[in-house]
């Protein structure tokens, strides 16, 4: 099967072309981004709270009562998100002009403002990786089944949902509204 002359274009790779989404969602995609952040947040923290109640509430074996849940979830579940939900309040707490240095202020402000930024993105990217290493040196490795690594997936989930969170928010933040206006020669 070929396509026809007029649609070919030497340039494609793929075969079957891939659709154009244009999403221009005009003057609310502010809005829509601040609300699919709040969405991913909320997801992130369901998600791991889920886990929680079910480690809770873990019952032993039908089969064997004596022998209590292998695994729960502790404290140190908890750090990678708490470190991840710092990260994320660091980085959206930022002046946004600071960093791009539109600000006749003090001139070491732009270096303060990167400088937390890049300090809120660590926080970020040491929540991911603790959450990921926990996933593997407590669930994966001790070979628990798969109720109980399910804690370790939804600690995973929670922090790139959070990083994921906290970049929609940023972009959203930073688009103009219909309300703002240029004032630039």
């Amino acid at each position: 099967m070929s396509l026809p002359r007029s649609n070919y274009d030497p340039r494609r790779v793929c075969l079957n072309p891939i659709p154009d989404l244009n999403l221009n969602f005009g003057k609310h995609r502010r809005t829509i981004g601040i609300y699919l952040a709040g969405a991913l947040f909320a997801l992130a923290n369901w998600t791991f709270l889920d886990a929680v109640i079910l480690s809770a509430h873990a019952n032993p074996p039908y089969d064997d009562p004596q022998i209590p849940p292998p695994v729960h979830v502790q404290f140190v579940d908890w750090v990678p998100g708490i470190c991840s939900l710092l990260g994320m309040l660091i980085i959206n707490l930022i002046d946004k002009d600071r960093i791009r240095g539109d600000d006749y202020g003090d001139s070491t402000a732009v270096w303060r403002a990167r400088l937390f930024l890049f300090i809120g993105f660590a926080f970020m990217a040491g929540g991911l990786a603790g959450s990921v290493s926990l996933l593997v040196l407590k669930y994966v490795m001790m070979d628990y089944p798969e109720q109980y690594t399910y804690y370790g997936y939804a600690n995973v989930s929670q922090n790139v949902a959070l990083m994921l969170s906290a970049v929609v928010l940023w972009i959203a933040q930073s688009a103009q509204t219909e309300y703002d206006y240029s004032l630039t020669l």
